[in-house]
């Protein structure tokens, strides 16, 4: 029996490379989406591989629907092996600018989502001894980053949460594990991104500064393509024991290098004046 992968956010980008990469290593895959009238691109992706994918239709949110869906799975395949915590998006926008309920949108897909997913999953894998858990987190989750503050604070509470559960589960043959990428090419910069409804309004105390980072970040759109990403999650899914963090990105490694050699107020300075928000 093959093991069986269970991916969430499908659809596109790392999820929907995840899922053809870990098709083609021999897992029993089944990608989940919100909206399955996207699943063109991951039926294309999976053809040209060779492979057959598993999709579903399932909205990380819909909370009442995870148990069910995951029981379904169980069912049909006997197992979970691998969970990939992958739905997310970005919400864009000074904090200043940000209504809370779009807060709580940013945190009901990148956390809440995940802690649902996770948990339905649990009591298979405690009842099998073993399983991984792979959450797709960001360089993000490690440093506040202007402009997508919503988006790094629901990466940090993922992070914390995550380390809380790679200790709990280290008697039950489960492991934790966090996936820090930088900037790659994905849908979560165009199609799927979001931007605070205050965010862009002339009457925005930030609107000049909105607009000069806006400016930074069409010229800075990112090119690299995000197989490199998941290939690594198919390599964790393999690795018997482990780490508790992989960070993948040259950018990503310029961050957290910067963070941690420069003091808080030289970082501060070199962010502003790089992004052009300085005055």
């Amino acid at each position: 029996m093959s093991r069986v992968a269970v991916i969430t956010g499908a659809s596109s980008g790392i999820g929907l490379l995840a899922a053809v990469e870990m098709a083609r290593r021999g897992y029993t895959v089944v990608g989940l989406m919100r909206d399955l009238a996207r699943r063109t691109r991951l039926d294309e992706a999976a053809a040209v591989g060779g492979v057959k994918i598993d999709v579903r239709c399932l909205d990380v949110t819909d909370f009442a629907r995870i148990p069910q869906i995951v029981g379904e799975i169980v069912r049909d395949h006997g197992r979970i092996d691998v969970l990939v915590n992958n739905a997310g998006f970005a919400m864009a926008g000074f904090l200043e600018d940000i209504l809370l309920e779009e807060l709580r949108q940013q945190f009901e897909t990148n956390f809440f989502g995940v802690v649902a997913m996770t948990r339905a999953v649990l009591p298979t894998m405690r009842a099998q001894r073993s399983g991984h858990i792979i959450m797709v987190s960001s360089v993000s989750g490690r440093v506040g980053e202007l402009g997508i503050g919503s988006y790094s604070a629901s990466k940090f509470a993922l992070e914390g949460w995550s380390e809380a559960l790679r200790v709990e589960c280290r008697t039950l043959g489960i492991h934790v594990a966090l996936v820090e990428p930088g900037s790659f090419r994905t849908d979560i910069w165009d199609r799927n991104a979001r931007i605070g409804k205050f965010a862009l309004d002339r009457s925005s105390p930030n609107h000049q500064r909105g607009a000069r980072f806006t400016q930074f970040i069409k010229s800075h759109l990112p090119t690299q393509d995000a197989t490199p990403v998941a290939k690594l999650i198919a390599d964790i899914a393999e690795k018997p024991q482990p780490r508790l963090r992989y960070v993948i990105g040259k950018d990503a490694f310029l961050l957290l290098w910067l963070r941690r050699l420069l003091p808080w107020k030289s970082y501060e300075k070199v962010v502003l004046k790089v992004v052009g928000v300085d005055r």
